[in-house]
């Protein structure tokens, strides 16, 4: 399996002219200067170097577009990991509620109870004592 540098690499393509930035006219200058003073441009590129470019930005691009499924992956895969944790934390939290909604009721019905209880006891203590 070839690394991630191998597969960046392109090799510079040679047909017996130089190659580099000096063959393609950029070095930044102006038309004129530099030792050839050729007033040689982007427009001089011969077929063999438009390739070569072509298939340069093809493999960058190539690369890019892995490292954006990859980076994809991961995120996808952060986001069920997520997922997985929250519904889990929902089951929690569901139970914990139905658990203390039990328990409210239970604590209703003994209020309830104990002031029935109460007044029951209170009415018959004021009937005995008139």
């Amino acid at each position: 399996m070839e690394s991630d540098e191998e597969i960046r690499r392109v090799p510079d393509f040679v047909s017996g002219e130089q190659t580099g930035p000096a063959a393609s006219g950029s070095h930044g200058g102006a038309a004129g200067a530099g030792p050839s003073g050729a007033g040689q441009r982007k427009r001089g590129r011969s077929p063999a170097e438009k390739e070569h470019r072509r298939l340069k930005r093809l493999l960058r691009n190539r690369v890019s577009a892995q490292q954006a499924r990859e980076r994809k992956k991961a995120y996808l895969s952060d986001l069920e990991e997520k997922v997985k944790e929250l519904e889990r934390k929902n089951m929690e939290l569901e139970e914990r509620l139905s658990t203390v909604q039990n328990e409210n009721q239970m604590l209703r019905q003994i209020l309830k109870n104990t002031t029935v209880n109460r007044k029951g006891s209170s009415s018959s203590i004021g009937e005995s004592l008139s």
